[in-house]
C-alpha cells in the first residue's frame, strides 16, 4: 500500500478522533510475511477474542487450522459448513436448550440459508493494526472497534457523499466474525460497497469492551472517507463538541 496513505490517515485520525483506538485491517494472502500464525487454543478459540492481540499491535495470520470455533472458520471462508445442529443452537432444541436468538429452528435455518456464501481466496487471513501496515500490504477491509461517539463520526463520514439514506451502511444478523469478515468482503463485490455495523452477537460481546461495536469498511469506501475528512463535518464546531467529550472517555 501507499505508506503516505497510512501516515496521512494516522495524522487525521489523531486530529479528529483524539486517542480513539486505531482500526485493524484484513487481507487474504498466500504469504503471512512477518505476521505470527495464530494458533487455536482454549483461550483464543473465538476469532473476536484473538483479535484483541491485533488491536494491541500484534500482527496475526489466520489459517484454516487457526480456528477453534467452527463459526469463525466458516465466516472467515475456510469451511463451507457450520457445525451440526446450528439451527437448534441459534434457537432451541426439543429440550428447550439453545441461545434463543431466533424463535425456532425453522427461522434460524432460513436465516442461514439466506446468508451470502464466502470462500477465502487465499490460505491466510492477515490481520494488522493500521499503524503496523507496510508497503507490502494491500488491505481490503478496515475494521474499527469503537464507542458510540466515534461510531457517530464514522457513520456520518461513510455517508458524506452518499445520496441514498441507506446506501452507506448495512447491518445483518450474523456472528461477530461474520459482520467484520464475511459481509464486508461480500460487499467488495458490489459497485458501491457499504460499511457494515456489527458486534451485536451476544455470544461474542464478552470478548470486546462493553461500550464497543464494530464498523467494518471495504477499502473503496474507506478511501473515500479518508479523502473527505478535511472538508467534512469533522472541521465544524458540532463535531468539536463531540470531540471534547472523547477526551474524557
Amino acid at each position: 500500500m501507499d505508506i503516505s496513505l497510512r501516515d496521512t490517515f494516522l495524522s487525521r485520525w489523531r486530529e479528529f478522533f483524539n486517542s480513539a483506538d486505531l482500526p485493524v485491517t484484513f487481507e487474504y494472502v498466500n504469504d503471512p510475511r512477518e505476521a505470527e500464525i495464530a494458533k487455536s487454543t482454549v483461550e483464543t478459540r473465538c476469532f473476536i477474542a484473538a483479535l484483541s492481540d491485533v488491536r494491541a499491535g500484534t500482527s496475526l495470520a489466520f489459517a484454516a487450522s487457526s480456528f477453534g470455533c467452527m463459526g469463525g472458520k466458516h465466516y472467515c471462508g475456510y469451511s463451507p459448513h457450520l457445525r451440526a445442529g446450528i439451527a437448534e443452537f441459534l434457537s432451541h432444541d426439543e429440550q428447550g436448550e439453545g441461545e434463543r436468538y431466533k424463535k425456532n429452528p425453522e427461522i434460524a435455518a432460513e436465516v442461514i440459508g439466506r446468508s451470502p456464501r464466502f470462500d477465502a481466496p487465499a490460505p491466510f487471513l492477515l490481520c494488522k493494526r493500521w499503524d503496523k501496515l507496510t508497503g507490502a500490504d494491500d488491505p481490503a477491509v478496515v475494521v474499527f472497534f469503537a464507542i458510540p461517539d466515534v461510531l457517530s463520526g464514522l457513520f456520518t463520514l461513510a455517508g458524506y457523499e452518499e445520496p441514498d439514506p441507506q446506501g452507506a451502511v448495512m447491518i445483518a444478523f450474523a456472528a461477530g466474525c461474520g459482520t467484520i469478515v464475511r459481509y464486508p468482503f461480500v460487499e467488495l463485490k458490489s459497485k458501491n460497497p457499504r460499511a457494515v455495523l456489527g458486534m451485536f452477537d451476544v455470544s461474542a460481546r464478552p470478548h470486546v469492551p462493553a461500550p464497543t461495536l464494530s464498523f467494518a469498511v471495504p477499502m473503496p469506501r474507506f478511501l473515500r472517507m479518508a479523502a473527505n475528512m478535511d472538508e467534512s463535518f469533522l472541521i465544524t464546531e458540532s463535531w468539536k463538541k463531540v470531540q471534547r467529550r472523547l477526551s474524557t472517555q
